[in-house]
């Protein structure tokens, strides 16, 4: 949830394994930079692509930029893990702040969406051929994406909430020292309801979690130890609030992929939830999670705690896009134990809503409507949708919104009021919330995101 957050695809890995993708191989004799492209989704009215640049050479490269053209008629949509410049049908792709060095045998990738036929031609890397040959014409058989046809019962507009409130604002306590303000967890200003606690870390075995207080926030601090902060867990609780534990991060590597790390993490979960008073976990993996094995560990986890076990998720958007994309397919196989799904509708450029008919630029009520109405019409009830976004300047890199454009979008999907130009097919008058990356950057900026949002939430039906 930092800023400048790697936007890593877990779908593309999981399309890629399932439907074969069709690579472009490197001659044998290829040396120093290449790239090669492969499409990883076709749908017919458009397509998923990713380059792959791998340094055979002898020297580090630090730096890069890849061009392409596409067909007339072709357009981009989304892209991740590069920053995009065109002119006309001349695509050119540069490194992100964490992708620039390669070192010799190393690789690095990043993959966008394009509306249309064909495929890229003319590729250059750093000014040279790419080396990769010219990509394929005629890509693998693939599942489309969901489309948008109404579910023939609406879904449930009046949901169970348990001992939580019908609408929730979360926001994200930083357990580390950055340039946002340092606080201690009994100073989250009281609007928020649910408090997630970043980050749980992993440890050398795989799936165990472990977590302290981080030694530069203590310092920051003036000193704050563990019974300290185990003291404002219960002081938030004596104010209504629930604290939960983020697993992962944009720098997190949290792995659960077989039967024995799904044991470790439920076993060390629910250890850390005991030891500190936690309510919950919420599920935070920006480097891809193994669906299967994330739902056998979560529901271990639930069986230990007991029925009271908040469990929430935070995906990047692109993971959020297909119900067959691991988060995605997750928050489906658990959806009778999860709580909530408070997807980071930020750092995420432009993308395709539930209508599958326009990519959406973010930072407006039409990206965060759209794109929330594919988890609402493609299986998750509304109480399990929440919408994520920046706390303000210097929370994100991307997607930073007035809160005011939160509460339409809010309005749009709870009532159908203040929508833009998208509307979705039906209102959703138990949407969960909102969520900020983080409460310490909203205190940085004078609290504006809870002060406008947490009231409003109170409004909706």
């Amino acid at each position: 949830m930092k800023p400048a957050r790697s936007l890593v695809l877990s779908l593309v890995a999981a399309l890629a394994a399932t439907l074969g993708a069709v690579w472009v191989a490197l001659p044998a004799f290829a040396a120093g930079p290449t790239a090669s492209f492969v499409k990883t989704a076709d749908w017919g009215s458009g397509w998923e692509g990713k380059y792959t640049i791998t340094n055979g050479g002898s020297s580090t490269i630090n730096g890069w930029s890849l061009a392409f053209d596409l067909p007339s008629g072709t357009t981009l949509g989304s892209y991740w893990d590069a920053l995009l410049t065109s002119a006309g049908q001349r695509h050119t792709f540069t490194n992100r702040s964490w992708n620039g060095t390669i070192t010799p045998g190393a690789s690095v990738s990043f993959g966008f969406l394009a509306s249309g036929s064909g495929s890229p031609s003319g590729c250059q890397l750093n000014g040279a051929a790419c080396g990769g040959g010219t990509p394929p014409t005629t890509p693998p058989p693939t599942t489309p994406p969901p489309t948008t046809p109404p579910p023939t019962t609406p879904p449930p507009t009046d949901p169970p909430t348990g001992d939580l409130p019908k609408h929730l604002l979360t926001g994200y306590w930083h357990n580390f020292d950055n340039p946002a303000v340092e606080l201690r967890l009994r100073d989250v200003p009281n609007e928020y309801d649910l408090v997630a606690v970043a980050f749980a870390e992993a440890t050398a075995t795989p799936g165990a979690l472990t977590f302290g207080i981080d030694p530069g926030l203590a310092a920051a601090l003036g000193g704050y130890t563990e019974a300290d902060f185990t003291a404002d867990v219960r002081t938030l609780h004596s104010r209504g609030k629930r604290v939960i534990l983020s697993v992962g991060g944009e720098t997190g590597r949290v792995t659960v992929n077989n039967a024995a790390s799904a044991t470790a993490f439920a076993d060390t979960a629910a250890a850390l939830i005991a030891r500190y008073g936690f309510d919950g976990i919420d599920i935070d993996l920006e480097n891809g999670l193994n669906p299967t094995y994330m739902a056998q560990a979560l529901r271990a986890l639930r069986a230990k705690v007991g029925s009271s076990l908040i469990i929430a998720m935070a995906p990047q958007t692109i993971d959020m896009q297909n119900p067959a994309g691991g988060y995605f397919k997750l928050a489906l196989d658990i959806k009778d134990i999860l709580t909530v799904v408070n997807t980071q509708f930020y750092n995420s450029g432009a993308m395709l809503g539930c209508d599958q008919n326009a990519a959406y630029g973010q930072g407006t009520v039409n990206f965060i409507v759209a794109l929330a109405c594919i988890q609402l019409e493609a299986g998750l009830r509304p109480d399990q949708v929440g919408l994520g976004l920046p706390a303000g300047p210097g929370a994100a890199g991307g997607g930073i919104v007035a809160p005011s454009v939160v509460n339409a979008a809010l309005d749009c999907l709870a009532r159908g009021t203040n929508c833009g130009s998208f509307r979705p097919p039906r209102t959703y008058p138990g949407i969960r919330g909102a969520m900020t990356w983080s409460v310490n950057w909203d205190v940085s900026n004078g609290n504006g995101f809870a002060n406008a949002v947490g009231p409003h939430l109170d409004t909706l039906p």
